[in-house]
């Protein structure tokens, strides 16, 4: 008897509002995945909570593979790096490893105050935008990250080569952007080769192609 093989899926919610879906996304293309992408609406109750930071479990993105379920970024991450070692999620020396599984844990369980004041919307732009000193102090330990990451590793990604941080800090960038957040040359380059990413591109154009409204994450507050 012939085995039917098993359909590898990735659920998703918005591609507008959900930074957990980016990441997750983001992390599958760049590992060579071939999946189906599953849409969650998000007037759906369990997505709508994450959504607006009310969740505290992040249940999505989920990846389907092999009859295994893999939910969370990080444990996504892992997962992957280990069907694909070649594509390098993970950097293959081990001190730059275990420093990107650092600061894709930080990113992954900090900057909430960031998340709260600043959440992801590739529909809007607010020029001027106000950053309460909170997220400020968010924002520049970010930069902090990336300066160093740069120092160590000389660019033109977090790690030298594209790898899991630069997808885990993906949202970031484009909330920089949503936010007019003010930065300087270097990082504003990185920015935009971040932004220049096909699959990137993919990802937002079908974000603007969006309709759903979430009237908690549209308002200037």
């Amino acid at each position: 008897m012939t085995q039917t093989k098993m359909k590898t899926t990735l659920t998703i919610s918005s591609h507008n509002y959900s930074s957990w879906s980016l990441r997750g996304w983001l992390l599958a293309k760049l590992s060579g995945l071939e999946f189906e992408t599953v849409g969650v609406p998000v007037d759906d109750a369990a997505a709508r909570a994450e959504l607006l930071l009310l969740s505290p479990s992040i249940l999505v993105p989920c990846l389907s593979h092999d009859g295994i379920k893999v939910w969370d970024t990080l444990a996504i991450t892992e997962y992957l790096n280990e069907l694909f070692p070649d594509a390098q999620l993970l950097p293959a020396d081990r001190k730059a490893r275990a420093h990107c599984r650092a600061i894709c844990g930080e990113m992954h369980s900090g900057f909430s105050a960031l998340r709260a004041a600043l959440p992801m919307n590739l529909r809007a732009h607010f020029p001027g935008f106000k950053i309460w000193s909170r997220a400020q102090d968010d924002i520049e330990r970010i930069l902090e990250i990336w300066r160093e990451c740069f120092a160590s590793y000389g660019g033109p990604y977090l790690f030298g080569e594209i790898s899991a941080a630069d997808a885990m800090y993906a949202p970031v960038v484009t909330r920089f952007l949503t936010y007019d957040v003010k930065v300087d040359k270097d990082i504003a380059e990185y920015c935009k080769r971040i932004l220049a990413l096909p699959y990137m591109g993919e990802w937002i154009a079908i974000a603007q192609s969006e309709t759903e409204d979430i009237d908690e994450l549209d308002v200037e507050f």
